[in-house]
């Protein structure tokens, strides 16, 4: 019977020196980081342009471009979020940025986004827009960026290259400088202007109009803002500090 206890006792104190060695073992081990997307934690301003009694540029087939630049920027949104970044936008549905009781909604719309944007503690912004001329020949998706930002420039570089590659590889349009736009202006953070494409082109204006070119569209974004947020990583983009 004692030989019994104390074999208890024995494997009992030998039970316990295994799991402190084991514990000492797993405490000493290097921490190995889990991935992370580029967008990860980074908080990201969506801008669906225009909205409510403002529908933007209308299509020959009489497709308003708001509703065109909410459907596109909440797919955005969905990409965005899925990489863990934390997106914020002007608007969520079809309702402008203005009172009923302001006189000059427009100019009050553009203020007010404005500041939800300086406000969002955003790393950038994206605003969602379509293009229009008179003439139906043109077409093509296009970025623009405030002049005075480098930062803003890059991130229009790369966008314009995705998009190009994603929805039309024979577009040779090129980034462009813009120092009237006043969301661009405005704004103290980097951001683009993002012309989809031209709803007054009639061939553009149904691709634009499909659920699937919608959610190219926005992947072609998505895809060109971590390519930003990559560079951003590895100190290839640098900018001076807005002075707007």
């Amino acid at each position: 019977m004692v030989i019994v206890v104390r074999k208890k006792k024995l494997l009992l104190s030998i039970g316990i020196c295994f799991m402190l060695g084991l514990l000492y073992r797993l405490q000493n081990q290097p921490v190995v980081s889990t991935f992370a997307l580029p967008t990860a934690y980074r908080i990201i301003m969506v801008d669906p342009g225009h909205g409510g009694i403002d529908p933007g540029r209308v299509g020959e087939q009489g497709l308003d471009e708001k509703d065109l630049n909410l459907q596109i920027a909440l797919y955005l949104k969905t990409y965005l979020e899925q990489s863990g970044a934390y997106v914020r936008m002007t608007r969520t549905d079809d309702k402008g940025l203005y009172d009923e009781s302001d006189t000059n909604k427009k100019r009050a719309d553009l203020k007010k986004r404005t500041e939800k944007i300086n406000q969002s503690e955003a790393d950038i912004a994206i605003s969602i827009h379509q293009n229009s001329f008179p003439q139906k020949k043109y077409k093509g998706a296009q970025v623009f960026y405030y002049e005075d930002s480098k930062e803003g420039k890059r991130l229009a570089e790369i966008l314009q290259e995705e998009l190009r590659s994603f929805l039309d590889p024979e577009n040779h349009r090129q980034v462009k400088a813009n120092d009237t736009y006043y969301l661009l202006k405005q704004t103290k953070i980097p951001m683009v202007i993002v012309e989809c494409g031209f709803i007054s082109n009639p061939e553009e204006e149904r691709k634009l109009n499909d659920t699937l070119y919608q959610e190219k569209v926005a992947w072609g974004i998505y895809v060109g803002i971590m390519k930003y947020f990559n560079e951003l990583d590895r100190g290839l983009v640098t900018g001076e500090p807005l002075l707007n």
